[in-house]
């Protein structure tokens, strides 16, 4: 006849109510976790972070308190309860973020019902753990002391969580293996419960067998993460990824299509250039600004860490220095030693005359220095509200601040016809600071129409432009065309884009979505 469950835990030991503080803490350390798998996995694939985060976090409580108010339902064998809650968190968990990868090239709809379904599940789960273990303690101790250990407990492991997330699991591990992580340690913590509270189960070895079964599920998961990562994202690129690293900033893709030999750069997500085309784009950027008359010798280049930009400057033999300032190390490493992308910039990040500042872009520019005649802003869309500070009137304002009397800047400033209003808000909040502005755009095959916006102060920019250096694509017919607009890019009435009032960001999301 099997034991049957004791329910009176008024006799726990030291060692096992140090045993359910502990899982407290890595309850809460598990819980923040996935939220912040979840978060960035949608952030990763559909932009809009701040949209997505705040979703994540206000549907997760929501669900915590479903969960915490479904334990009233559960009955009073709470060991058993806790344990079968934590074998079900850690599988649900720990697939999380490759289930998401997988349905993410299905429809829209599909990727937010699963997204949704995991929140509400992962969040009812984890609610539930709370009140358990304060029922369970609260047979120890005073209701008082059992709530304030549990909250203490459960704040704690919320911070720690918090913080190994961007500083450990993303940077080391990715997103689908951080997941792996997180759902296996919620499985050594049920099985570490089974073992210390097995005399209050009726069927430990069940127990136990179900939490090894999880958790030989999730080291191999673990080990094999590197070749589920791989299967998860084929389906995100038409092409062989060749090349992927999650940085502390960003996660960097490179692709090459066994075909045509198009190779591609991604990051998160978001495709930078075709090695097909991309010298459209970086001879539009950089060449009519270098054209123009007066003294180039420094040059500054925010962002770029690809090296093409910095490619086509290197092209005017009057250039004595640049200063490339891109955040991520892990970009501009790979620019160097990667050989496809050390080929295609022609070795750019390795000339003597220029140097590289791995830091943002906002600090660089916001203290003293070297004055410039010349500043290419080469970042990535405004998709999120982190980059939108860097289309701010106080980041141009800074930027007018580090130039020449008579330096000029152009800007990358998405596409005026897939974005007209964040393109057209851009020059508006060009010309809240600089006297002169100049928009003109031309057609990249892989962007479709892309638009550049040029500025200065004294005299104004001018209208014809003639290119003395060899290129591939643009003469002067082709800036003479490109700065014409037809009835569908022309010029709108646009809001100032401000660190405080961030329109442009807003405005990006909205022209995606029309």
């Amino acid at each position: 006849m099997p034991q049957q469950p004791i329910q009176d835990y008024s006799r726990l030991s030291s060692k096992q109510t140090g045993i359910l503080l502990i899982s407290i803490l890595i309850v809460a350390l598990c819980g923040i976790a996935y939220e912040l798998i979840i978060s960035s996995v949608s952030s990763y694939l559909l932009g809009n972070s701040v949209y997505q985060f705040s979703m994540t976090i206000g549907f997760f409580m929501f669900a915590m308190g479903v969960g915490s108010f479904l334990t009233r339902l559960l009955g009073d064998d709470l060991i058993r309860n806790f344990i079968s809650i934590e074998i079900a968190l850690s599988l649900v968990g720990g697939v999380c973020s490759l289930l998401l990868m997988i349905v993410f090239p299905q429809t829209r709809v599909l990727y937010e019902t699963v997204m949704y379904s995991l929140i509400l599940i992962i969040g009812a789960l984890v609610g539930m753990e709370i009140p358990i273990l304060t029922s369970i303690l609260s047979q120890k101790q005073k209701i008082r002391d059992s709530i304030s250990n549990v909250m203490s407990f459960d704040y704690l492991g919320a911070l720690v969580g918090a913080v190994a997330f961007p500083l450990f699991l993303l940077p080391h591990l990715g997103l689908i293996r951080s997941s792996f992580a997180i759902g296996l340690i919620n499985s050594f913590i049920a099985l570490i419960n089974i073992f210390v509270f097995r005399r209050y189960l009726r069927r430990p070895r069940l127990f136990m067998g179900a939490a090894l079964l999880v958790t030989a599920l999730l080291v191999a998961f673990l080990l094999y993460g590197s070749v589920l990562t791989r299967f998860a994202e084929k389906h995100l690129y038409f092409d062989d990824i060749i090349y992927q690293q999650q940085t502390i900033y960003q996660k960097i893709v490179v692709t090459r299509s066994a075909a045509s030999g198009d190779t591609r750069l991604y990051i998160d997500g978001h495709i930078q250039f075709s090695s097909r085309d991309e010298y459209r784009y970086h001879e539009a950027l950089v060449h009519p600004l270098m054209s123009i008359a007066g003294s180039r010798e420094r040059v500054l280049i925010l962002g770029g860490g690809d090296g093409l930009a910095a490619r086509e400057v290197l092209k005017h033999q009057d250039v004595r220095t640049i200063h490339l300032v891109d955040i991520d190390p892990g970009m501009t490493q790979i620019s160097k030693q990667l050989p496809v992308l050390s080929s295609m910039n022609t070795n750019s990040l390795d000339d003597p005359r220029l140097s590289i500042f791995n830091e943002d872009a906002f600090s660089f520019i916001n203290r003293p220095g070297m004055l410039y005649d010349r500043v290419i802003i080469d970042m990535p869309d405004p998709h999120n509200e982190a980059i939108n500070k860097l289309y701010s009137r106080e980041f141009y304002t800074m930027i007018r601040r580090r130039m020449t009397p008579q330096g000029v800047l152009v800007t990358q400033s998405s596409s005026p016809f897939f974005t007209r209003r964040t393109f057209w808000c851009i020059e508006q909040t060009l010309s809240s600071v600089f006297e002169h502005t100049l928009s003109y755009h031309n057609t990249i095959p892989s962007f479709g129409v892309w638009g550049f916006n040029m500025a200065r102060n004294g005299a104004a920019l001018p209208r014809d432009y003639e290119f003395m250096i060899p290129t591939r694509y643009l003469d002067r017919a082709v800036m003479d065309a490109a700065l014409i607009f037809g009835k569908d890019t022309q010029k709108l009435a646009s809001p100032v884009n401000s660190i405080l009032e961030p329109k442009l960001y807003q405005l990006y999301i909205e022209d995606l979505k029309s």
